[in-house]
């Protein structure tokens, strides 16, 4: 579970990025989070792997809690959540195996487990047949599934997407999106984080609005019953 307890963020300059945030993401959810460029949704996201603290207030992702945090335990929390970025972030050096197989190498798994892992994932994500390939020889759309399956290799139990199809055509986008929802039909939490109404439109999954750092808009608050807060 995923706990924002009024969370403000602050940065130098006196700009505030979130404004008392309070917010729950039960496992196994999927939840849009939309809001114009600087509304916070990154910032938003950023907490949940602790990239970023709160200035005030409280989250609790999985038994971790950023009042409580120590420096130490960001790697073993980071282990638990996968991220997919917008700009991909492959390395170009690398072919599309050793660019997933690295996100199981950093946590000491044996090399045989690695290479099973590795290509379970990339059956999983349509990629088999472009393991030998480099990042440059891949299409946008294959560069993204990359990052996908780089990010559940470690089987995470959420999934942090941050305008996964924002530099996509509309038909990837949707073979993209396609992935994200089957991942999530797997038991994997999954925030995306979009400026594509599409989606939002179409699959009536939760979905959370931000503008300047606030939540002006939470569509699972309409399901809940009456008297719902965040001690319940």
């Amino acid at each position: 579970m995923i706990r924002f307890v009024h969370v403000d963020k602050v940065y130098e300059g006196d700009f505030q990025a979130l404004r008392d945030v309070s917010l729950v993401v039960e496992k196994g959810e999927f939840l849009f989070l939309t809001g114009a460029s600087g509304a916070g949704k990154t910032t938003l996201l950023k907490h949940i792997y602790m990239e970023e603290l709160p200035t005030s207030g409280q989250v609790l992702v999985s038994r971790y809690d950023s009042r409580s945090l120590r420096h130490r335990e960001i790697p073993m929390l980071r282990r638990e959540i996968g991220i997919v970025f917008q700009d991909f972030r492959l390395l170009p050096d690398r072919d599309v195996f050793e660019n997933v197989a690295l996100a199981l190498r950093v946590t000491g798994r044996a090399e045989r487990a690695t290479k099973r892992r590795v290509f379970e994932v990339l059956a999983q994500t349509g990629l088999s047949h472009k393991c030998s390939y480099y990042p440059a020889q891949l299409s946008g759309g294959e560069q993204q599934r990359v990052c996908i399956a780089r990010a559940i290799a470690n089987d995470p139990w959420v999934l942090l997407a941050d305008e996964p199809t924002g530099n996509l055509d509309v038909e990837v986008a949707r073979e993209v999106f396609g992935l994200l929802q089957r991942i999530n039909n797997w038991g994997t939490t999954v925030l995306m984080a979009t400026h594509d109404l599409y989606f939002v439109e179409t699959y009536h999954y939760r979905h959370v609005t931000l503008e300047r750092g606030r939540v002006i808009r939470d569509t699972a608050e309409s399901a809940r019953p009456k008297g719902w807060g965040m001690g319940s």
